[in-house]
């Protein structure tokens, strides 16, 4: 791990093994701790410690942010001095959070052809030598994001999918590493388990004790960052609009909602069997993809009548806090 200029490295590593203790994950957050770092030894360069002039400074909301971003940047750093003030380690005051606002965001509406050139890139990876981590990527990306369009499974659950958790004689992931630590199944698709099986097989001779299924090394799996990372090498190398790898969540069930204007009265099936499959805790998450689907709203509502608002509340989308 880096070292911190003001940040105590001490209080951080132990930060980081109680996050993982609890299961809460840690590394986005050093990630914004760190950009925290920074800030206040650019402008603080003698401090040896956090002060409450670094934290008011950092926290006070900035002239082109929005409230939902502001809490986005902020939050990693107030749970973490949150942590600190429940060991009695700082008597530093926690600012003011501004208000949650409902969110406007639209995912990116891929195309067959983005899709296509995205995927035959990954198929096409270029590795440079025969070293076992290039071997590994090559072998890794084409069938970790085919995974994310095909099964809607958010990015954390795929990193966090252990060797034990894949069953592939039935097709089956069990998800524990979840939003709200939330257990659920997956059916994978035939070709996807197909896919999966052959995966094993490959990567299970460069690491044949591997824990993680994707793994990074024989015992890590694969971080938030390289998710990020090389989703947008691939993508901007082939496509010009601007996508994220957790669209591809999205993307899988507008697909699958678009299939059900026609299907007749099993809707609400359906729309049970996503709510699960994709890990919502209840039917409100799952709503606001209706409001991204043409006509989906209105026929629903001709389907239920009265009873629509009574299945499917109204609700501010949480989704892209995940």
């Amino acid at each position: 791990m880096q070292k911190f200029k003001i940040i105590p490295n001490q209080y951080l590593q132990d930060y980081i093994t109680y996050c993982h203790a609890i299961d809460r994950e840690s590394e986005m957050s050093v990630v914004y701790l760190s950009i925290f770092d920074n800030y206040c030894y650019r402008n603080w360069p003698e401090a040896s410690d956090i002060t409450q002039e670094m934290v008011d400074s950092w926290c006070a909301q900035r002239i082109t942010e929005k409230n939902n971003s502001t809490r986005s940047r902020i939050y990693p750093v107030i749970n973490f001095l949150q942590y600190l003030q429940n060991r009695g380690l700082t008597d530093i005051k926690l600012p003011d959070i501004p208000r949650h606002e409902q969110s406007t965001y639209i995912p990116h509406a891929f195309t067959e052809q983005e899709l296509s050139n995205f995927f035959h890139e990954c198929d096409n990876y270029p590795i440079h030598n025969n070293r076992l981590m290039d071997r590994n990527l090559k072998i890794t990306i084409p069938v970790f994001f085919r995974l994310l369009y095909s099964s809607g499974i958010r990015t954390t659950e795929a990193r966090h999918l252990k060797v034990a958790d894949v069953d592939l004689s039935n097709g089956i992931l069990n998800v524990h590493q979840s939003k709200g630590h939330s257990q659920h199944y997956i059916v994978l698709h035939d070709t996807m388990n197909s896919l999966l099986k052959q995966y094993h097989e490959a990567i299970s001779i460069l690491y044949p004790e591997r824990i993680y299924f994707f793994p990074a090394t024989a015992d890590t799996g694969r971080s938030c960052l390289w998710v990020w990372s090389t989703f947008r090498k691939i993508w901007d190398k082939v496509n010009t609009s601007h996508a994220t790898a957790y669209q591809l969540r999205h993307h899988y069930a507008t697909e699958n909602i678009n299939k059900w204007i026609d299907s007749g009265f099993d809707f609400y099936d359906k729309l049970i069997y996503l709510s699960k499959s994709m890990g919502h805790s209840n039917l409100e998450s799952t709503k606001y993809y209706y409001s991204i689907v043409p006509s989906m709203t209105s026929i629903l509502e001709e389907k239920t009548e009265e009873s629509f608002d009574e299945i499917i509340p109204e609700v501010a989308y949480e989704e892209g806090d995940e």
